[in-house]
């Protein structure tokens, strides 16, 4: 039988598919990346405008690790394409001092050596004025230099554009049926515009990864999350220059934010809570009613220079893993097949060093990353 005509298949080209493209194509293999749409696209999470990017991770400090292996391929990738991907504004997160941000953002500072400053609610309000800190609040606050935003559609563009640069192909509007790995035939991929094989495979298939790693027995819930954008009546305070990323972390929701880039105007959206959908591609992407109440509340509560009803939104979705944490490995079936899945609305940061880490998985069948906590290890000892 003759060998496969591509060396990997990656299924899903957003933020990590198609930086598991470009690391893949920089080792000189052969390339093939599917897509069910066209991107960057708004049809899953990769898209938006921007996200956050930050070092002292609250969620766990095994991620800081990655996260600077992350910030060194931004700038490589930046450097490589001449492309702006990276503004590091700052990053504000509030929250009580017993509660999950602020102390969890301070352990990995220390762990880490990483640079934040404490902050009180006044000294927030008085540094940046365009927050209102209620006076009785019994919050606190972290403020990390080094932090800011991704600019979401660019990232994915420059990551797809270097992948292509080394050789890498991209088949888009495809519908991907099923996989197969097949010890004769290599890996046997079906689709709606016929079949492809290679000797590995890179699931990076985001909202759509359930149906294909359902053999794993690991649920991945899908949320629809919406995103909305104000104007200000200060644009001055609320602009990049002068407004850093926010996070807050409420008794009842946690919210996050970015100043003002462009003429859209501040985004803001809760991270907390989300509807779960059974398909993605029935999701509901008008602004319901029932979107606007707690944002538009926390944005008269703590940012009162921006003006309610927003003047545009967005939805994206989350895949959430049972314990919010990324999985990322080989699959127990076949050690040909790697993925990365359940990123559940924080992953986007990690894009490029996840790329690295699932070109390792699948060249070497070992990564030099440290994402053994990220393993589906965890959910088969549970």
């Amino acid at each position: 039988m003759p060998a496969p005509p591509y060396d990997v298949i990656v299924l899903g080209a957003g933020g990590v598919g198609t930086a598991a493209m470009w690391q893949l194509a920089a080792r000189g293999l052969r390339v093939l990346g599917i897509d069910r749409f066209d991107p960057p696209h708004s049809h899953g999470s990769s898209h938006g405008r921007t996200r956050i990017i930050r070092q002292a991770y609250f969620e766990h400090t095994d991620y800081v690790p990655l996260l600077l292996e992350s910030y060194r391929l931004w700038e490589e990738l930046e450097h490589q394409t001449g492309e702006q991907l990276k503004l590091e504004t700052g990053l504000l997160e509030v929250g009580p001092a017993d509660g999950i941000v602020v102390p969890g953002v301070l352990a990995a500072a220390r762990q880490h050596q990483l640079s934040v400053e404490e902050l009180t609610a006044a000294e927030i309000a008085n540094r940046w004025p365009a927050f209102r800190m209620p006076p009785s609040s019994d919050v606190t606050g972290v403020f990390e230099p080094r932090a800011g935003l991704l600019f979401v559609e660019q990232c994915v563009a420059a990551c797809l554009a270097e992948a292509k640069r080394h050789g890498a192909e991209l088949l888009t509007n495809v519908e991907v049926i099923d996989w197969n790995a097949d010890a004769a035939a290599g890996i046997v991929v079906r689709t709606t515009a016929g079949e492809f094989r290679a000797n590995r495979l890179v699931i990076t298939a985001g909202a759509w990864a359930g149906s294909l790693l359902q053999s794993l027995g690991v649920p991945l819930e899908v949320r629809r999350k919406p995103l909305m954008w104000y104007d200000s009546t200060a644009p001055a305070q609320t602009a990049a220059s002068a407004f850093p990323c926010f996070l807050f972390e409420l008794s009842h929701a946690v919210f996050y934010g970015f100043p003002a880039v462009d003429e859209q105007g501040v985004k803001v959206a809760e991270h907390s809570g989300g509807e779960p959908i059974a398909d993605p591609l029935q999701v509901d992407r008008q602004l319901r009613a029932s979107d606007t109440p707690l944002v538009d509340q926390f944005v008269r509560d703590f940012i009162p220079s921006l003006q309610t009803p927003c003047r545009d939104h967005a939805v994206c979705l989350y895949t959430m893993s049972p314990d919010e944490h990324f999985i990322v490995d080989r699959h127990p079936a076949d050690p040909r097949v790697v993925f990365a899945a359940g990123l559940s609305g924080h992953g986007f940061k990690f894009t490029p060093v996840l790329g690295e880490a699932l070109a390792e998985l699948a060249t070497e069948g070992v990564t030099r990353q440290p994402t053994a906590f990220l393993s589906l290890e965890r959910f088969r000892r549970s």
